[in-house]
């Protein structure tokens, strides 16, 4: 499904909310530098700009393997002047602000009004769900509106604040296109849908030996379910692990690739876990084929709530290009995305993850067909040649729109 090669290539300005490495940066293979590899693989010209609030840069890997434009972001007033910074540094033919906020789509909109150049939206989470969503209420009363707008340290000084991701969200009609890659996403925003393309040329099963790669981390001794991401409470890890302790079987693993960035959530499973979990250090995108490569199972056991409904996990295409057998719940996209090519469990149900884990394992080699089988439709359907596909219509449109 390869997108063809445009005969007039375009000039792709991409702006990110935040390039630090506890954002989007902090490696190379999430939504926005999968953008970046579908729209250069159909032969534009891409830049990637965005924002670094207080000293954390890019990591290494992402800053040696893509072209940042970084920003250092101010909180306001002094923000518009790190958005005139920003704005100066976009050269591109169209803009393709990443989720609605005004470090993205704020600028975006500006640029467009000045510029009139196209713009588009890609939404890739529902950020807003983060803060009770539609519930949200703020501010309580006038009184704390103007404390947390006038005071050096108030709360409205901070781009990111909630009371401006919920106004932003009102701005998202005037793009002249929205990507989503969720039906959640979709019913909201509307847009059209840019799957998350997985690079199955690199994910590919065949370039890897499974026990040398288990050798390699030191996992030969167990049966391995892996959970290649950071881990989060609504991500399922604790049914998981729940799951493992019905088990009871000393050889099994849970093996978490990363930590989270955001608190010590992870050192509390440990705390309670311990037993049951291997933890490694998150690993550029290079090297994740060849981690993938060693589990026998892939579990992406995410709970059923609107934050997890709005999202479209990465790690369940590592499993499927790689051709593993996955477990995943029926929650959100996730069986649409899997078919019938994995194993579906209903979230929140370690009893039913449990009794699935058996059954991989009573017939692995059944299982293992049927990874062959998750690969295919990996191919097919969320490979970066999809991606590019969708995004090459996406760009048809709306330049016809402009011309």
């Amino acid at each position: 499904m390869k997108a063809s090669q445009p005969s007039n290539p375009l000039k792709i300005s991409l702006l990110v909310h935040d390039l630090s490495v506890s954002g989007a940066a902090r490696w190379g293979g999430n939504r926005p530098f999968l953008l970046y590899q579908a729209l250069k693989q159909l032969g534009h010209e891409v830049q990637i700009l965005g924002f670094i609030f207080g000293d954390e840069s890019p990591s290494e890997a992402v800053a040696s393997q893509f072209p940042l434009t970084v920003i250092q972001g101010e909180h306001f007033p002094q923000f518009w002047n790190s958005a005139q910074q920003l704005a100066q540094a976009i050269t591109g033919d169209i803009l393709y602000a990443q989720q609605p906020r005004v470090t993205t789509l704020g600028i975006a909109l500006w640029q467009k009004f000045l510029t009139h150049k196209p713009l588009i939206l890609d939404i890739d989470d529902w950020v807003l769900g983060w803060y009770g969503g539609d519930e949200l209420k703020y501010p309580e009363s006038l009184r704390q509106f103007a404390r947390d707008l006038i005071k050096p340290e108030g709360a409205l000084r901070y781009p990111e604040h909630p009371f401006y991701l919920k106004w932003s969200e009102k701005f998202v009609k005037y793009a002249d296109s929205v990507t989503i890659h969720t039906q959640f996403l979709q019913n909201r925003f509307g847009g059209i849908y840019v799957p998350n393309g997985k690079n199955t040329h690199q994910f590919n099963p065949q370039k890897y030996d499974a026990q040398a790669s288990r050798k390699q981390y030191d996992l030969q001794d167990y049966r391995i379910l892996m959970f290649p991401g950071a881990p989060r409470p609504y991500k399922g890890l604790e049914d998981i692990l729940n799951a493992l302790d019905l088990l009871d079987q000393s050889d099994l693993r849970l093996v978490i690739v990363g930590g989270s960035p955001y608190d010590d959530y992870d050192k509390k499973l440990r705390e309670k876990w311990g037993r049951w979990l291997i933890q490694l250090p998150i690993q550029p995108v290079e090297k994740m084929p060849e981690l993938v490569a060693a589990a026998h199972i892939v579990i992406v056991p995410q709970r059923d709530t609107p934050i997890t409904q709005a999202q479209f996990p990465l790690k369940l295409t590592d499993g499927m290009s790689m051709a593993k057998p996955v477990i995943a719940t029926r929650m959100g996209d996730l069986p649409e995305v899997l078919g019938d090519t994995g194993f579906l469990v209903e979230p929140s149900s370690p009893s039913e993850i449990a009794e699935t884990i058996k059954v991989i394992f009573s017939d692995y080699d059944a299982a293992l067909q049927r990874g062959q089988q998750a690969r295919k439709r990996c191919i097919q359907w969320y490979s970066l040649d999809a991606m590019s596909h969708s995004l090459d219509q996406v760009l048809q449109t709306v330049t016809q729109k402009s011309s």
